[in-house]
Protein backbone atom coordinates (compact mmCIF):
# COMPACT_ATOMS: atom_id res chain seq x y z
CA UNK A 1 0.00 0.00 0.00
CA UNK A 2 1.35 3.40 -0.96
CA UNK A 3 1.12 6.48 1.27
CA UNK A 4 -1.65 7.91 -0.93
CA UNK A 5 -3.58 4.63 -0.79
CA UNK A 6 -3.26 4.61 3.01
CA UNK A 7 -4.52 8.21 3.19
CA UNK A 8 -7.44 7.43 0.86
CA UNK A 9 -8.35 4.30 2.81
CA UNK A 10 -8.31 6.13 6.17
CA UNK A 11 -10.38 9.00 4.80
CA UNK A 12 -12.90 6.56 3.35
CA UNK A 13 -14.45 5.89 6.74
CA UNK A 14 -17.57 7.73 7.79
CA UNK A 15 -16.72 11.21 9.22
CA UNK A 16 -12.94 10.59 8.98
CA UNK A 17 -10.71 13.64 8.66
CA UNK A 18 -6.98 14.24 8.33
CA UNK A 19 -5.34 16.78 10.63
CA UNK A 20 -1.76 17.85 11.38
CA UNK A 21 -1.65 18.72 15.10
CA UNK A 22 1.97 17.65 15.67
CA UNK A 23 3.97 18.49 12.54
CA UNK A 24 3.11 19.22 8.91
CA UNK A 25 4.58 15.79 8.03
CA UNK A 26 2.51 13.75 10.49
CA UNK A 27 -1.01 12.87 9.34
CA UNK A 28 -3.47 12.20 12.12
CA UNK A 29 -6.70 10.54 11.04
CA UNK A 30 -9.64 11.19 13.34
CA UNK A 31 -13.31 10.38 13.64
CA UNK A 32 -15.35 13.00 15.51
CA UNK A 33 -12.19 14.39 17.11
CA UNK A 34 -10.71 11.04 18.21
CA UNK A 35 -7.56 9.64 16.61
CA UNK A 36 -7.66 6.20 14.98
CA UNK A 37 -4.47 6.35 12.85
CA UNK A 38 -1.23 8.34 12.78
CA UNK A 39 1.45 8.22 10.09
CA UNK A 40 4.31 10.21 8.62
CA UNK A 41 3.22 9.45 5.07
CA UNK A 42 6.54 10.51 3.59
CA UNK A 43 8.61 8.24 5.86
CA UNK A 44 10.66 5.31 4.58
CA UNK A 45 9.62 2.71 5.48
CA UNK A 46 5.98 3.74 5.74
CA UNK A 47 4.56 3.05 9.21
CA UNK A 48 1.19 3.70 10.82
CA UNK A 49 0.11 3.73 14.46
CA UNK A 50 -3.23 2.01 15.02
CA UNK A 51 -5.42 1.43 18.05
CA UNK A 52 -5.87 -2.24 18.92
CA UNK A 53 -7.55 -4.44 21.51
CA UNK A 54 -4.81 -5.09 24.10
CA UNK A 55 -4.96 -8.91 23.89
CA UNK A 56 -4.99 -8.87 20.10
CA UNK A 57 -2.15 -6.34 20.08
CA UNK A 58 0.13 -8.77 21.91
CA UNK A 59 -0.82 -11.66 19.59
CA UNK A 60 -0.20 -9.56 16.49
CA UNK A 61 3.24 -8.54 17.75
CA UNK A 62 4.10 -12.21 18.26
CA UNK A 63 2.83 -13.21 14.80
CA UNK A 64 4.23 -10.33 12.72
CA UNK A 65 7.73 -8.93 12.93
CA UNK A 66 6.40 -5.73 11.30
CA UNK A 67 4.02 -5.03 14.22
CA UNK A 68 5.54 -3.53 17.36
CA UNK A 69 4.24 -1.59 20.38
CA UNK A 70 3.00 1.86 19.40
CA UNK A 71 5.80 4.41 19.00
CA UNK A 72 5.17 7.36 21.36
CA UNK A 73 1.75 5.87 22.21
CA UNK A 74 0.15 3.87 24.99
CA UNK A 75 1.81 0.56 24.17
CA UNK A 76 -1.06 -1.44 25.67
CA UNK A 77 -3.60 -0.02 23.21
CA UNK A 78 -1.56 1.00 20.16
CA UNK A 79 0.63 -0.81 17.63
CA UNK A 80 3.03 0.57 15.05
CA UNK A 81 2.71 -1.35 11.79
CA UNK A 82 5.34 -1.25 9.04
CA UNK A 83 3.07 -1.10 6.01
CA UNK A 84 5.09 -3.31 3.65
CA UNK A 85 5.70 -5.90 6.37
CA UNK A 86 2.15 -7.26 6.51
CA UNK A 87 -0.23 -8.36 3.74
CA UNK A 88 -2.42 -5.51 2.52
CA UNK A 89 -5.57 -7.35 3.62
CA UNK A 90 -4.20 -7.53 7.19
CA UNK A 91 -3.31 -3.84 7.14
CA UNK A 92 -6.79 -2.90 5.92
CA UNK A 93 -8.36 -5.00 8.66
CA UNK A 94 -6.16 -3.39 11.32
CA UNK A 95 -7.05 0.12 10.15
CA UNK A 96 -10.76 -0.75 10.14
CA UNK A 97 -10.48 -2.34 13.61
CA UNK A 98 -8.77 0.81 14.89
CA UNK A 99 -11.56 2.99 13.50
CA UNK A 100 -14.21 0.68 14.97
CA UNK A 101 -12.56 0.70 18.42
CA UNK A 102 -12.52 4.48 18.47
CA UNK A 103 -16.13 4.69 17.30
CA UNK A 104 -17.16 2.16 19.97
CA UNK A 105 -15.70 4.50 22.61
CA UNK A 106 -17.78 7.46 21.45
CA UNK A 107 -21.00 8.43 23.23
CA UNK A 108 -24.05 6.63 21.86
CA UNK A 109 -25.49 9.79 20.31
CA UNK A 110 -22.26 10.33 18.36
CA UNK A 111 -22.21 6.70 17.19
CA UNK A 112 -25.78 7.03 15.95
CA UNK A 113 -24.74 10.01 13.82
CA UNK A 114 -22.22 7.71 12.12
CA UNK A 115 -24.83 5.02 11.46
CA UNK A 116 -22.57 2.37 13.04
CA UNK A 117 -23.56 0.04 15.91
Amino acid sequence: MTPEQLRTFCLGFNAAVEEFPFTPETSVFKVLGKMFALSALDAEPLKVNLKCDPELAVRLREEHEAIVPGYHMNKRHWNTVTVGGVPEAVLRELVEDSYDLVVAGLPRAERLKLDRP
